[in-house]
């Protein structure tokens, strides 16, 4: 039943990441932040010129996301692809786009595309495919590529050297170079490096087991806060 909601948030979070809408017209986004704890920065690693996020931070491709110990912070990345990233963890924005139809309060989304790159630490990922827009999201480290196969739950954690993939709903794609995808159903999990060809059920490891109680709970800060972002909007 949570995942009935993604249809009214999806509408939400076109509004919120649009950056123009002309018809057919792609253009680059920026993520927004439904909420903050703690130590959290972003910017650009090249220049050195971080910053602490505040709930007004736009948060744009090529910058990097880092999180203290103890800290955490919730984006809207594109319509429908939310993401918790836990403390002591960094990403990078790869990609943000959105391809709009019609005029900035009417028109809808025909297209949307993230990518990000977790470093380390966890990430939790919340997202929902659209009957009205196409849609690639995925979420790489140096281990592994996930996609999302449908309406899904799901988190990713890693050390730099190893990548454990546990989901929670739905079913994620997991893909190397060096070996053949991986599907993931909800209750199980994989980690990278493997010798082992299918996933692993959930209840026989502490560790994915926490990952995935830990995805629930993010779930529904993820869908509060996006219900309570649209309420303080006027569209």
């Amino acid at each position: 039943m949570r995942f009935a909601s993604f249809s009214s948030v999806l509408a939400l979070c076109s509004c919120l990441l649009g950056n123009g809408c002309s018809k057919g017209i792609t253009r680059a986004t920026a993520a927004t932040v439904f909420f903050v704890k703690g130590n959290v920065v972003f910017g650009n690693a090249t220049r050195k010129d971080f910053q602490p996020v505040t709930a007004d931070s736009k948060i744009h491709t090529g910058d990097i996301v880092r999180t203290s110990d103890g800290a955490s912070i919730n984006l809207a990345l594109i319509p429908g692809a939310f993401i918790h990233v836990s403390g002591n963890s960094e990403i990078k924005i790869e990609d943000l786009r959105l391809t709009k139809d019609g005029n900035e309060t009417a028109g809808g989304v025909l297209d949307r595309r993230g990518s990000i790159r977790l470093n380390r630490g966890k990430v939790v990922s919340l997202f929902s495919h659209s009957h009205r827009s196409a849609s690639e999201f995925d979420i790489a480290t140096d281990q592994i590529t996930i996609r999302p196969d449908s309406d899904c739950l799901f988190s990713v954690w890693t050390d730099g050297t190893t990548s454990r993939i546990a989901c929670s709903r739905g079913e994620v794609n997991a893909s190397n170079e060096a070996q053949p995808s991986v599907k993931i159903a909800a209750g199980y999990f994989s980690q990278w490096p493997t010798v082992l060809k299918e996933p692993i059920a959930a209840i026989g490891d502490a560790r994915a087991q926490m990952d995935i109680k830990t995805a629930v709970d993010v779930e529904l800060e993820l869908l509060d806060q996006a219900a309570g972002w649209q309420n303080r909007r006027a569209f």
